[in-house]
Formats: structure tokens, C-alpha cells, sequence
């Protein structure tokens, strides 16, 4: 093992993990040495995509369509990486939609489509993958919060409340889980350059980084590949933001 595969041997789940910050993910942990499960709930060939990327450079990995906010699908996915590589050691909860809209429009089906697959995907994809991480001498879960949900914004009402939940899962977690030896820590990524379906958010506008810059989705894996090594065992329960400066916690 070379001195940067400081996760040879492990094995890794990053859901929605097809594009953009996931993606960078899902390269950064098997760039270490993880053998990686890319997770999308729609876009099959660009899951398939990252996967041969990963294959390209010599990694582990194989694709496994769920949508993480229904619980069978959810238990399929960490299935799918026990089957595959024959444990778990991470697992990354990044899926996550964040569609704005007026909150006088925002309907109970809205706010449960964003909040089922932010906020239910991530509890039920820790509570299916807890038993293996146990098993694994030290794993890792990592949340993916954002920066909205400390500062705030319009028509993203669905969204905070879902990925401010993601934070009092994180120290919950890190509680009933240490006992197991595993590490619960929430990574918030603040103005981050990724490729949109739709508009860019409008509360980006009232931000500015103290760096003069956006952030890349590989500065935010970069975090999150720390946070799943040897060196972030003493970190639990924290929350770790990649914003430039925007807001500082």
C-alpha cells in the first residue's frame, strides 16, 4: 500500500454518486483504495459511467440503481456492496434533491419527495449499513449537509429543514454508534461549481467567498476521503465546512 491508499481493503457506498460532488466521491475514496458502489436512482449510464472511470484507473466498482428514501431499496443498495466486495467499511449519504419553490406552493408531496430522499434516505441507508460497519473495526458514515441549512434562504423550505436534519442525525448517530467504533460527521459544502439540471439557487447571489472563489466538487471529497481515513478517528459528531469562508461554524 502506497502512502495516498490509506483505504486499501475498504469498501465504500456513495449515494448519488452519478455527477458532481458524488461523483468526485466516489473518485476520491477509490483514488485511496476503496472499492466503491455508485448509487443514482435514475441515471443508469451515468452511474455506469463513473463506475468504467473508476475501472479506467485501475479502482473497484460497481453501479446499483435505488432511490435511498424507500426502505427496501435502501437495504438493496448496502446488500448490493456486501455481495459485491463482501463487507462494508463507508458509507457516504449524498443524495439528495434541492428544488426551490415558493413555500405558499410548497404542497405535503413536494416537501416529502425533497425530504425522503435528503433526510429518510440518509437514516434509512445507516440503519440498513450499521450491522456491517460494526463488523468493519472502525467505519465511517459521512454526511453531505449544505450550507443553506446554517445561513438560510427563499423557496428552500423542503430543502433546509431536511438537510438541518442531517445535522442532529450526525451527533445522534455519533452517540449510539461510537460504541461500535464508528464515526458519524457531517461534511457542508458551501458555493461549489457543479453542473446544474436547472437555474443556480438563487440565495448564491448573496454569498461571497473570502477566497475570491467557488469551490470544486473534488475540495469537497477531498474532506470527505479525511474524514473515512486512519487519521479522522478521533473526529465524531462534527460538522466540517468546504465554503471559502462563507460562513464560518
Amino acid at each position: 500500500m502506497n502512502e495516498h491508499q490509506t483505504l486499501q481493503g475498504r469498501v465504500a457506498i456513495v449515494t448519488g454518486s452519478a455527477r458532481n460532488i458524488g461523483r468526485a466521491i466516489a473518485h476520491a475514496l477509490a483514488e485511496a483504495g476503496a472499492a466503491v458502489v455508485v448509487n443514482a436512482k435514475s441515471s443508469t449510464e451515468a452511474a455506469e459511467a463513473v463506475v468504467q472511470e473508476i475501472r479506467n484507473r485501475g479502482g473497484q466498482a460497481v453501479a446499483k440503481m435505488a432511490d435511498v428514501g424507500q426502505p427496501e431499496q435502501a437495504v438493496s443498495l448496502i446488500d448490493a456492496a456486501v455481495q459485491a466486495f463482501g463487507r462494508l467499511d463507508i458509507l457516504v449519504n449524498n443524495a439528495a434533491v434541492r428544488r426551490e419553490i415558493d413555500f405558499e406552493r410548497l404542497d405535503y408531496e413536494e416537501w416529502r419527495a425533497i425530504t425522503a430522499t435528503i433526510l429518510d434516505g440518509a437514516y434509512l441507508c445507516s440503519r440498513a449499513a450499521a450491522p456491517y460497519l460494526s463488523a468493519a473495526s472502525g467505519g465511517s458514515i459521512v454526511n453531505i449537509g449544505g450550507l443553506s441549512s446554517f445561513t438560510g434562504a427563499s423557496r428552500r423550505a423542503h430543502v433546509i429543514a431536511a438537510k438541518a436534519g442531517l445535522l442532529g442525525l450526525t451527533r445522534a448517530l455519533a452517540h449510539d454508534l461510537a460504541p461500535h467504533r464508528i464515526t458519524v460527521n457531517c461534511v457542508a459544502p458551501g458555493l461549489i461549481d457543479t453542473e446544474r439540471r436547472g437555474p443556480e439557487p438563487g440565495h448564491h447571489a448573496k454569498h461571497a467567498t473570502l477566497v475570491g472563489r467557488r469551490g470544486t466538487p473534488e475540495e469537497v471529497a477531498a474532506v470527505v476521503r479525511f474524514l473515512c481515513g486512519p487519521e479522522a478517528r478521533y473526529i465524531t459528531g462534527q460538522t466540517l465546512h468546504a465554503n471559502g469562508g462563507v460562513f464560518m461554524g
